[in-house]
């Protein structure tokens, strides 16, 4: 009978579970068509500015921070973007494992990095252990907003910025999760300063027309001056950059989220379905051994009598 107790009372919570996780997959499944349209429409606005900022690298001789970092200064910030509630699977983990192997690959050369951290599952994760964070933002990872992008682009461009001397960074990395589809989000390690010049891939199929070779190295003109339009272009690639890497991890996360909470509704069903055949086969074997106790009794009271 105490057998059949338990197994009652770890049926229905084992159902409860289950309609919490059955919630929560509906609620991340409502979700996740905005935050990917989100992502989506951000997107095309910093490949823009990216674009610019890789045609002003590649295609005039500047001596700027946004491409050229001071290489005496071993210090750099990494900034890792996690979630600030739990229930989305490996993750938060993922992506505490990438950066753990970014830094290490970092003090490897010689670098001496800082720790950015955005969301509270991360924040709480390195306090735990007596890690040093500079700073770290929390709130809203699911759906964040320009203003937590213009606070931590603000933050990290002030450190790139500041001298060495008093104790300024040298290069940006930033650790996020790319929404690829529903079922696959990818760990990508980003440096945003300074900008890394990507050539154009040009296939080799044979001499290059004079028209091409024409448009291959454009010329441009600065007004009011170079060195006014980077400082200007600057904020706003780091910003552009940094928000569409907080809305592609937001639609991630949601999507890491429906696959944990579809997959936990699942084993909670499998559990509930094998425990009640448990209750089952325990009240079988209760009435069996009743019904023997039973007959045996009434066998002796037979006997007795005869």
């Amino acid at each position: 009978m105490g057998s059949q107790l338990a197994l009652k009372s770890r049926i229905a919570s084992t159902q409860s579970l289950e309609k919490i996780f059955n919630a929560q997959e509906m609620i991340a499944s409502s979700h996740i068509a905005r935050a990917r349209e989100v992502a989506l429409n951000a997107k095309p606005y910093s490949d823009a500015i990216f674009d610019a900022v890789q045609a002003l690298a590649e295609h005039t001789h500047i001596d700027h921070p946004i491409v050229k970092s001071d290489e005496k200064n071993p210090r750099v910030a990494v900034l890792a973007l996690t979630s600030d509630r739990g229930m989305a699977g490996a993750y938060t983990s993922s992506i505490i494992k990438e950066t753990e192997s970014l830094l290490a690959r970092l003090m490897d050369k010689g670098k001496e990095p800082q720790l950015y951290v955005y969301g509270r599952r991360g924040v709480t994760y390195y306090k735990y252990r007596n890690r040093k964070v500079a700073v770290s933002w929390e709130g809203d990872s699911d759906k964040p907003g320009v203003e937590v992008a213009e606070s931590i682009s603000k933050t990290l461009l002030d450190a790139y910025m500041l001298p060495a001397d008093k104790g300024g960074v040298s290069e940006l990395y930033i650790v996020f999760t790319e929404f690829v589809n529903m079922v696959v989000q990818k760990v990508r390690v980003l440096r945003m300063l300074p900008v890394e010049v990507v050539p154009e891939a040009r296939q080799d199929s044979g001499p290059i027309p004079e028209s091409t070779a024409a448009q291959a190295t454009p010329l441009y003109t600065f007004e009011p001056s170079l060195e006014k339009v980077l400082n200007a272009i600057m904020p706003k690639y780091i910003q552009s950059r940094i928000h569409e890497c907080l809305l592609t991890s937001a639609a991630s996360e949601t999507a890491s989220r429906q696959n944990a909470m579809h997959t936990a509704t699942d084993n909670a069903r499998n559990l509930v379905d094998e425990l009640t055949r448990k209750l089952n086969a325990s009240r079988q074997a209760s009435i069996t051994q009743e019904l023997t106790e039973i007959i045996g009794s009434a066998d002796a009271l037979n006997k007795e009598e005869e």
